[in-house]
């Protein structure tokens, strides 16, 4: 018990001091996702080893995994994305998909890229969107044509990913009957939808959010109990968990919007952002292998390649949007759209767990990651401003 309570006490005090970086000078404030996950190497096992990535750790750490795929799919708003902008990014992620997959397979076939392909292309296919929100809430573009636009490619850029990963990682059973199972779990999650519809227009929800302000907070409860049920169902038809969790925010987001829900997010955004989702970033830090960077002289070529990657297979897609997007604003949409770590360290936690990654192939997937949150917003904001400090 001793061992955990150091364990905890000093994923605590990272957790605490990560928010601190938002005080630095714009010019050198990282995102606080980096923050996390570069304090939890210092901490973890390849570095100074004062923790470990079992135990307590380990499992609030995947309570956090399972949290943030649920936010992510709260975030996904359909009423604000629906229409062309839906359409164009529905039809930019599957083109970013081919270009990835066709990327992936030259690149894996010469040995630069040692993971299997339709892995590769999953995680070159993602954009970051709860990293894009508050950028873009800061720099004035939320409400902007402009940034209507990245919305939706960045939540199709999540979208899209999660349910590739749900079908990739790992069936267990043969393929008609994991079909079957997807669809039977696809039912249930709509006659969820539907039920939480049928609460909303009763205004039985309105009455449940009374108890927000009491010891009840029943509507919290509920959503944690929908985000455990549907975990769990998802477990016990042979799909992944991550499928559970995002389909259990996207019913919870559906039900949520406006002024009603807004209490209930923030009570969600408080129990996922200030204490689960920091500990899945800092335990994805912790087992971070440092020395796969220097194992061998093409890992810094590697990183290269995957970054001039994520912009190829990420800005493609301004191909098709012609007229939408000016030609000065095309190269900022590339670079924002190709900002994706969160469900990229998903991915890589996710492929090293199953055995279809190496370790040391995710640390090099995750230092490549890590720069684009770093390098592609400030980009993007640069050529957007004209080179004028923002």
């Amino acid at each position: 018990m001793e061992t955990y309570d150091n364990d905890l006490l000093l994923i605590a005090l990272v957790a605490a001091l990560a928010p601190l970086a938002v005080e630095l000078p714009k010019a050198f404030r990282p995102p606080i996702v980096v923050v996390e996950i570069i304090l939890g190497i210092l901490i973890g096992p390849h570095a100074l080893d004062w923790v470990g990535f079992d135990g307590l750790f380990g499992t609030l750490g995947q309570l956090g995994l399972t949290f943030l795929l649920f936010m992510v799919g709260m975030e996904i708003d359909f009423g604000v994305i629906r229409g062309r902008p839906l359409a164009l990014a529905v039809g930019g992620w599957f083109f970013s998909f081919l270009v990835a997959m066709v990327c992936a397979y030259l690149l894996s076939g010469v040995g630069l890229i040692q993971a299997p392909p339709l892995l590769a292309a999953i995680a070159l296919s993602t954009t970051a969107l709860g990293v894009l929100s508050p950028i873009l809430k800061d720099t004035g573009e939320w409400d902007t044509g402009f940034g209507g636009l990245l919305i939706s490619a960045a939540a199709m850029g999540e979208f899209g990913p999660m349910v590739f990963i749900s079908l990739l990682l790992i069936p267990t059973h043969p393929t008609v009957l994991h079909t079957l199972f997807m669809v039977a779990f696809t039912a249930v999650a709509l006659a969820a939808a539907y039920f939480a519809f049928h609460m909303l227009s009763s205004g039985l929800l309105d009455r449940l959010a009374k108890t927000l302000n009491g010891s009840g907070q029943l509507p919290v409860r509920l959503c944690i109990l929908l985000q455990a049920a549907l975990v769990a169902l998802a477990a016990k038809f042979g799909l992944n968990v991550v499928m559970g969790a995002f389909a259990a925010g996207l019913v919870v987001g559906l039900v949520s919007k406006g002024e009603p829900g807004e209490v209930l997010r923030q009570k969600l955004d408080a129990i996922g952002y200030g204490f689960l989702i920091p500990i899945f970033f800092i335990g994805v830090g912790a087992r971070f292998d440092l020395e796969a960077l220097w194992r061998g002289p093409l890992v810094p070529v590697q990183i290269a390649i995957l970054l001039g990657l994520f912009v190829l297979v990420r800005g493609a897609p301004v191909l098709l949007y012609g007229d939408e997007l000016a030609a000065a604003d095309k190269w900022p949409f590339a670079l924002y759209s190709a900002t994706g770590l969160p469900l990229i360290a998903v991915i890589a936690e996710l492929g090293v767990s199953s055995g279809l990654m190496a370790p040391d192939r995710a640390a090099v997937l995750m230092s490549a990651a890590m720069l684009t949150v770093l390098l592609f917003p400030v980009l993007a904001i640069k050529l957007r401003s004209g080179g004028k400090p923002v």
